[in-house]
């Protein structure tokens, strides 16, 4: 995954995990948890407004096997 992530909140990136076909499966705390057909998790800290770090990001894509193009074009 090259290049600069975007600086992004949780609400846009639950938007894009929700398109590349995760749906919201429960929510522990601050943390939103989704999950796809394949049973893959991917958790989200939700803070309303807050923009999420960039290790974060980074780990969220990595959890839900989404390169860095394929997250641009689900953010679309």
């Amino acid at each position: 995954m090259s290049g600069k992530l975007p600086r992004i909140t949780a609400a846009e990136v639950i938007r894009a995990v929700e398109r590349a076909g995760f749906s919201f499966v429960r929510q522990s705390g601050s943390h939103r948890i989704f999950k796809n057909q394949l049973g893959r998790r991917v958790t989200v800290p939700y803070h309303s407004g807050a923009v999420l770090h960039p290790k974060v990001l980074r780990s969220i894509l990595r959890d839900a096997e989404l390169t860095l193009d394929d997250f641009r074009r689900l953010l679309g």
